[in-house]
C-alpha cells in the first residue's frame, strides 16, 4: 500500500507522475484467499480477480499468494484496456507474526514505455538492493522495510491479529520512506462480488492533492475489496470481481 495512482492514464501525453500513481495503484491491488474466519493466526494463500476503472477506461487484475509452511510467494498481474501491463512478484516468510521479505520484482509497460524495478533484502547485514531500470543501490536498513506487496501483506496480518502499527518503511528506487496509514472508521459496501462489512484504511499523505482509501473484508482475512486512488481530481478504482 503505497504512494499510487493518475492524470491522464490513457493519454499520449502521459506524464511521470501519473506512471508512479498507476503502478502503485496496480501494485495496491491486494489478493485475496478463500473466505476464511478473521480470527486465523496466519495469513492464508489466495487467488482474487478485480476490476480496474479509471477515467472511463476499464481492466483487470490478478493476485495469487501461494502458501508453503512460513513461506510466501505473491504473484500480480495486471492489464489496463491493453494499454497498460503491469507484472509483480514478492517472496516472503512469516516469522513471530511479522512479514520478513527476502525479494521482489516488478516489470510495467504503459503506453509502450517499459519500467522495472527489483529489491534483494539481506536482512542479516540489515541492507537492501534496489535496482531500478537495471542501476543498483545499496540502502542501509536499519529496521525491517518492505516493499509493495510485503508491506500489504504486513497490514493484512497485523489486522488478523488485532494490531495495527500504522507506519511502515518502504523501499523506493534509491531509498526506504516511512509510509502511514489510519483507520477511518467502519461500514458495508458492495462491489460485483458482493456485498461485505469493511473496515476503511486511509494513506496519509504530504500531498493534499492526492488520497488513497482501502476497504478491508474482516470475514475474508482483510483482503482489499475496493481501493480508491485519486491524484489532481483524477480517480482510479479497484473492485473486487471473484474470490477464488
Amino acid at each position: 500500500m503505497t504512494k499510487l495512482i493518475l492524470k491522464k492514464f490513457f493519454d499520449h501525453k502521459i506524464n511521470q507522475k501519473t506512471r508512479n500513481v498507476l503502478l502503485a495503484t496496480a501494485a495496491t491491488t491486494t489478493l485475496a484467499s478463500a473466505p476464511v474466519i478473521a480470527q486465523a493466526a496466519d495469513l492464508p494463500g489466495y487467488s482474487a480477480t478485480y476490476k480496474v476503472s479509471a477515467d472511463g477506461k476499464t481492466g483487470t487484475a490478478t493476485r495469487t499468494l501461494v502458501k508453503t509452511g512460513n513461506n510466501y510467494k505473491y504473484t500480480v498481474n495486471a492489464r489496463a484496456a491493453g494499454i497498460a501491463t503491469l507484472s509483480q512478484t514478492a517472496s516472503f516468510s512469516l516469522s513471530g507474526g511479522r512479514i520478513v521479505p527476502s525479494s521482489s520484482s516488478m516489470s510495467a509497460r504503459i503506453l509502450g514505455v517499459g519500467n522495472t524495478h527489483s529489491v534483494q533484502f539481506n536482512n542479516r547485514a540489515k541492507n537492501v538492493v534496489s535496482t531500478y531500470k537495471g542501476k543498483a543501490t545499496t540502502i542501509a536498513m536499519p529496521r525491517q522495510a518492505y516493499d509493495d506487496l510485503s508491506l500489504e501483506a504486513q497490514i493484512r496480518q497485523e489486522l488478523i491479529d488485532g494490531k495495527f502499527s500504522g507506519s511502515y518503511p518502504l523501499v523506493k528506487r534509491t531509498t526506504i520512506e516511512t509510509t502511514r496509514f489510519k483507520k477511518a472508521g467502519s461500514s458495508k459496501i458492495t462491489v460485483p462480488a458482493g456485498t461485505y462489512d469493511v473496515v476503511r484504511i486511509d494513506r496519509i499523505h504530504d500531498d493534499r492533492d492526492r488520497a488513497t482509501s482501502f476497504w478491508l473484508a474482516p470475514s475474508l482475512n482483510y483482503l482489499p475489496i475496493k481501493v480508491s486512488q485519486t491524484v489532481d481530481g483524477k480517480e482510479i478504482s479497484m473492485e473486487l470481481t471473484k474470490v477464488n
